[in-house]
């Protein structure tokens, strides 16, 4: 069977314990010993609560995994670790890969590795991340991403809200800005998409907001347009506190009145190619900046 890595919370803190545990007590004895080694039931719990993580399960059974801890444009990847009898079955490869896509929109993934062991700096960098520095025994990495993104018809725009939508959890907050026709609410079906919410999406201009529930165990979707709003206190009026914590919300035309909403947020910011390309009834070219802005 092939490897599967899906998206956790703190409800899987049981299963990603057992495969720190296995995997961390496998490796050399290391002076100081990892932190890894140190974790229980509750610390993983709390580690899971803020981003969440990723489990990778092979043969029905947890094999690999890795915490999500997001800091100012980059997301630092922690407890990443494979059980000794799944190594050297894609599974490391499988967690990189998705940990990469959950970062879409910040500028790098970060990870620490430990000096007295060169093997795993060597994979590490076999997946494109450099070394930036560190202190002994650690040694920092970083992949370097992009944020700025093309996208050249409707259908890419789509894809890229999908690609983005995969990667967020209950109480992300996402602003969307751009000129009318530029495909924010194209992008929001992919974002849609990407979180597996009933119902299609499309501009919530004449409600005001719409929400789109989750069709297994992700969150809903509340899609709002504040274009006709008159400032923040007709969005106070719709009480998105209420839903905030277990939704995923989008703002379209949020710049200026929905950053106080929550203290971390996704802005998306799409501008129509210049100079690139001309735009025809076939083709016209869009331009995706994506950043994170993470509270403290």
């Amino acid at each position: 069977m092939s490897v599967v890595v899906r998206r956790i919370g703190p409800e899987a803190a049981a299963d990603v314990l057992a495969v720190v545990q296995e995997a961390f007590g496998a490796r050399p004895v290391l002076d100081p010993p990892a932190d890894a080694l140190g974790e229980n039931l509750d610390s993983v719990r709390r580690l899971l609560a803020r981003r969440g993580g990723l489990l990778a399960v092979l043969d029905g059974k947890p094999v690999g995994c890795v915490v999500l801890d997001p800091t100012p444009g980059a997301l630092v990847l922690r407890r990443f670790g494979v059980t000794p009898a799944a190594q050297g079955r894609g599974v490391a490869s499988a967690l990189v890969d998705a940990a990469v896509e959950a970062a879409t929109g910040r500028s790098a993934v970060r990870v620490v590795a430990r000096e007295e062991l060169p093997g795993t700096v060597a994979f590490w960098e076999a997946h494109d991340f450099v070394v930036t520095g560190g202190t002994s025994p650690y040694v920092e990495l970083a992949r370097w991403l992009g944020t700025t993104f093309d996208a050249p018809d409707a259908e890419t725009m789509r894809a890229l809200g999908a690609r983005v939508g995969s990667g967020l959890v209950a109480g992300d907050l996402v602003v969307l800005t751009g000129e009318l026709g530029a495909g924010k609410t194209t992008f929001t079906q992919g974002l849609g998409e990407g979180l597996g919410v009933r119902g299609g999406v499309t501009s919530p201009t004449f409600v005001i907001a719409r929400v789109h529930p989750a069709l297994g165990e992700g969150p809903d979707l509340v899609h709002v347009d504040a274009y006709r709003l008159g400032g923040l206190d007709e969005l106070d009026d719709l009480d998105l506190d209420a839903s905030l914590d277990s939704a995923v919300t989008v703002v379209e035309w949020g710049a200026g009145l929905a950053e106080g909403l929550a203290d971390s947020r996704l802005e998306v910011v799409i501008e129509r190619t210049v100079g690139d390309a001309p735009a025809t009834d076939e083709l016209d070219p869009r331009r995706v900046s994506l950043r994170w802005i993470v509270g403290q």
